[in-house]
């Protein structure tokens, strides 16, 4: 029997394409979307979506009950440049929605828990160079806070209350159907979009900035690997590692050129240099790809092939 799967904040840069993957796997009437709004359109029209707010635990409890839920992908979240403006919006979001799913579980409303964690809990004291899996966690963001924190309770539900919660360390995801929506990495998904429409880039890293970056495929493959993964396989319980490829400002933009001779770009780092500055610049993984045989599909020159021809199609239509 197929399971009946809803996804909280599926409207997002993430769950937008997870929402789709899914309906995929396990049919359309399966798999419920919710957000707090209608905004995208193209997914609220494409199957069943509630409007929910991840802060309403009734509401989140309702449509569970209504439909018959037993798995729930949270992916409603304030990010991390987003967090900065807003501290106390992005403790209240991150926290108490993970809270309601957690307890929706173990109360035995729900079976399984998907909550994405962030390359985010690191700081400026984690090694930056092949960060472990065990490490030291000092972030220096809300949203880094945020997803520390939430870790810690994954695991200690599960260890208390054997809630079957599964959760990701995420590095910058990059996609070309929806736009990100407030994180430090976003600048490699938005010069992808400037080298089609303008022909130029102002980047708010510098050109040397290296961060663990990841192809949207591959974000959404890891996480069905991960939840379709036998419980008795899984070591780790706060959140995995994940990593696929790392480069920097000034790699990506030689990357677009190979395919857009003229394509320029100047360097104007803002308030979110500092907040990459005190991230890994690449991942240690391996214990991810042993426990449930993670493999990522995409590097840097593979994935511009396929970011520039979709955003192509998208521009020039």
């Amino acid at each position: 029997m197929s399971s009946k799967i809803l996804i909280i904040g599926a409207c997002g840069q993430i769950g937008t394409e997870l929402t789709t993957k899914l309906r995929e796997i396990h049919g359309v009437d399966n798999v419920i979307a919710s957000d707090i709004n209608t905004r995208n359109l193209n997914l609220v029209n494409s199957g069943p979506f509630e409007i929910i707010d991840a802060k309403n635990f009734n509401a989140i409890k309702d449509c569970c009950e209504h439909n018959n839920i037993d798995t729930i992908y949270l992916m409603a979240a304030l990010l991390s440049a987003t967090g900065e403006k807003y501290p106390m919006e992005a403790w209240d979001l991150n926290m108490n929605s993970l809270f309601h799913v957690l307890n929706l579980a173990k109360n035995g409303i729900v079976k399984k828990v998907y909550w994405p964690s962030s390359i985010a809990v690191f700081g400026p004291t984690t090694p930056r160079e092949n960060t472990p899996q065990h490490t030291i966690c000092e972030p220096t963001t809300v949203y880094g806070i945020t997803k520390q924190v939430g870790e810690r309770w994954c695991e200690y539900y599960h260890k208390k209350y054997n809630v079957d919660v599964r959760s990701l360390r995420y590095p910058g995801i990059i996609s070309h159907k929806a736009m990100p929506g407030g994180g430090t990495t976003d600048y490699a998904v938005e010069i992808y979009h400037e080298a089609i429409k303008t022909g130029n880039y102002e980047c708010f890293l510098s050109e040397d900035t290296s961060l663990p970056m990841m192809f949207m495929d591959d974000a959404i493959k890891a996480t069905i690997d991960l939840m379709e993964a036998p419980a008795e396989n899984l070591s780790i319980r706060s959140s995995y590692n994940l990593s696929a490829i790392s480069f920097t400002p000034k790699t990506i933009f030689e990357s677009i050129k190979q395919h857009i001779p003229d394509f320029s770009i100047a360097y104007k780092p803002d308030f979110r240099q500092a907040i990459a500055d005190s991230w890994p610049s690449s991942i240690d993984d391996s214990i991810a790809r042993k426990d449930w045989n993670w493999k990522h599909q995409f590097d840097l020159d593979k994935m511009t092939e396929v970011m520039l021809k979709e955003l192509n199609k998208k521009y020039k239509s």
